[in-house]
């Protein structure tokens, strides 16, 4: 009888819930874990003395082997790597050596703008790319899904650097169309009070318009270009969803039912690659989070990409670590996210689960 109430219907259930739940945790951990291995061994690696890199190639012996000792190099590796792991669970990263500040709390300050500059890309490219995918797959090899196509295949090959280079040359310095590098015009810097770190929602919530077209007259332009890659790409997965979808016996029936072709696209099939496009679009931002880093160093842009490009060059690697851990830990929690996506909206996975 015992037997019978430990594997009773009622229990088995969460006990496979409790049991997906501590897989999931200890997977993020691990992966956590890992990078932080990665990261630590590969600033070991590097041919960049952090001592250096602190004092100077023209220290004294006696100063060198003080700070040498001052960072726990003179420790085992091992026990340097712990010293490492107990930093990072208490968010010490170190300080910066090119600015001389905690890693964590340059990061706070550098992060905003490249958050405020990856989400309007994704705008622009969710905005564009889905539309532009469904369509695609609706007139699939006409001369529009063609059309689509060909500005994908440009987008992924044309470098963002050189399209950075060619749009500020045109639009900035030519026509005059759009602000130029950096996120404000000087004039216009003592007018805004920054409140969110975002500034297009800072200015317009000032009240200030002048402020706020400036603001955005300097993000369109980088925005767009990073939103050109996330349409390709968004446009490309969902045209792929969409022509599985339209190939359905269900797409087929209702066609024959009489319904029209944009219900049958907007109402029936849009809705089952929901879910995968969610997954898509999560990844997307993601990508341009990471992918801001030479569209920054192009723009002036005083973002998370920008520090991270000025601590490679200076050989900072505390810097280059939390920034690295951080590119990381932001796609964990974005698969995550898009794990937790799949059982809200699909029934199947809740089903599969149970």
């Amino acid at each position: 009888m015992s037997q019978v109430t430990l594997h009773s219907p009622q229990a088995s259930p969460l006990f496979r819930r409790l049991k997906r739940g501590l897989k999931g945790t200890l997977s993020v951990f691990c992966t956590l874990l890992g990078l932080a291995a990665l990261t630590f061994f590969i600033g070991r690696l590097l041919p960049i003395d952090p001592v250096v890199a602190v004092i100077g190639d023209n220290a004294s012996q006696e100063a060198y082997d003080q700070m040498y000792r001052q960072l726990g190099l003179d420790q085992p590796l091992w026990l340097q790597f712990v010293d490492y792991l107990w930093q990072l669970v208490h968010l010490d990263f170190g300080t910066a050596l090119t600015t001389s500040q905690p890693v964590a709390t340059d990061i706070a300050r550098v992060f905003p703008a490249t958050l405020e500059l990856a989400t309007v890309a994704a705008i622009i490219g969710v905005g564009l790319g889905v539309p532009a995918g469904v369509l695609s797959a609706m007139y699939r090899n006409t001369w529009f899904d063609h059309l689509i196509r060909f500005i994908g295949l440009l987008s992924y090959s044309t470098p963002h650097f050189w399209l950075g280079l060619m749009g500020l040359l045109l639009f900035y310095a030519t026509l005059g169309w759009i602000g130029g590098p950096g996120r404000i015009d000087f004039s216009y810097e003592f007018d805004l009070q920054p409140v969110t770190g975002f500034w297009l929602i800072d200015s317009a919530l000032s009240g200030n318009m002048a402020v706020f077209k400036n603001v955005f007259s300097h993000i369109i332009l980088p925005a767009s270009i990073l939103g050109l890659s996330s349409l390709a790409y968004i446009s490309r997965m969902v045209r792929s969803f969409m022509i599985e979808q339209l190939s359905q016996e269900y797409i087929i029936t209702a066609r024959v039912k009489g319904l029209s072709r944009a219900r049958c696209v907007w109402n029936h099939a849009f809705r089952n690659i929901a879910v995968p496009t969610l997954t898509v679009i999560a990844l997307s931002w993601a990508w341009l989070l990471e992918g801001a880093v030479l569209t920054e160093t192009v723009f002036a842009w005083p973002g998370f990409g920008r520090y991270l490009t000025n601590a490679l060059l200076a050989g900072d690697m505390n810097a280059v670590v939390g920034c690295t851990l951080l590119t990381g830990a932001i796609f964990v929690a974005l698969n995550l996210l898009c794990d937790l996506l799949y059982r809200i909206f699909d029934p199947r996975t809740r089903q599969e689960a149970t």
